[in-house]
């Protein structure tokens, strides 16, 4: 029969492989992964901001950096705990859908049309970006497309439509499609001296402007809002919801709001937060 000293050296002891089954979990359980559009990565948003939360909360964060079409179906297959994108139609989609918790505004800031100093299509100093874009068509001036489905494609096909154009019938003529990256597209719009639609973030960390501008700008149309949602646990069970709500929230929050706010390049602002309850 075990006397009380035994009876305490077995409990301690299923205490022990109790506690080697739970601390992995629990270490797994202090990273998680957020789908986001390249634009936040390229511009040094994360370097910036996430040292931050990670030092607060003990939570890592790992960025897969992808265009925003991308980031959605990898979120919607429950690769990821955090989607922040920046196509307000797809996320909403994205939550009716039930793949996401909810959607909240995260921070803004907006798109510009680039090229050439020698401006073949006339379109310098502009503010209207459809109007911008039918001159680029009828010059045949050469426009590099990304023509991957990121947020920054959709933006530029909208603003293709509501100039009344479909220039993907001109592709590979003056219409070209990289199928890449802001970064890639930029160098291949470079290369061709040609016409791109970016984001000012990008543009402002771009470190082979060379000769290239900003041609138009201030169009209300060029407007680039971000969104954050946590993907749905109860359609992805190993979603964690508790740390992906966590970065969430502090993004949400006073420190997170000003910890974008203050992210500079240059001595320019690059994302202006706007944060607001979750829709």
């Amino acid at each position: 029969m075990s006397g009380p000293g035994e009876k305490l050296i077995r409990f301690a002891a299923a205490l022990t492989v109790a506690a080697a089954l739970v601390l992995p979990v629990q270490a797994q359980d202090r990273s998680i992964i957020v789908q986001s559009t390249t634009s936040t990565a390229n511009s040094g948003l994360y370097d910036a901001i996430l040292p931050v939360f990670e030092r607060k909360t003990g939570i890592k964060v790992n960025v897969v950096a992808v265009g925003t079409g991308q980031a959605i179906t990898n979120a919607r297959r429950g690769d990821g705990d955090v989607l922040l994108v920046h196509d307000r139609a797809a996320e909403e989609r994205f939550v009716a859908d039930g793949f996401g918790v909810s959607r909240a505004d995260l921070m803004y800031n907006d798109f510009v049309i680039v090229g050439p100093p020698s401006d073949p299509a006339a379109i310098t100093g502009g503010t209207d970006a459809k109007a911008a874009l039918a001159k680029i068509a009828r010059a045949r001036a050469i426009f590099a497309s990304r023509g991957d489905d990121s947020g920054t494609h959709k933006k530029e096909l909208s603003l293709w439509k509501a100039a009344g154009i479909d220039p993907t019938g001109e592709s590979g003529t003056w219409y070209r499609e990289t199928g890449s990256g802001m970064g890639a597209t930029l160098n291949a719009a470079l290369g061709m001296r040609g016409y791109t639609l970016t984001d000012r973030a990008t543009w402002i960390s771009f470190g082979n402007k060379q000769d290239f501008r900003i041609h138009v700008e201030g169009d209300a149309a060029l407007s680039n809002q971000y969104g954050v949602i946590l993907v749905n646990p109860e359609k992805h069970p190993r979603v964690k919801a508790r740390a992906g709500q966590a970065f969430i929230d502090w993004l949400l929050s006073a420190e997170g709001q000003d910890a974008i706010r203050s992210h500079r390049r240059d001595g320019q602002q690059l994302f202006f937060p706007n944060a607001k309850p979750a829709s």
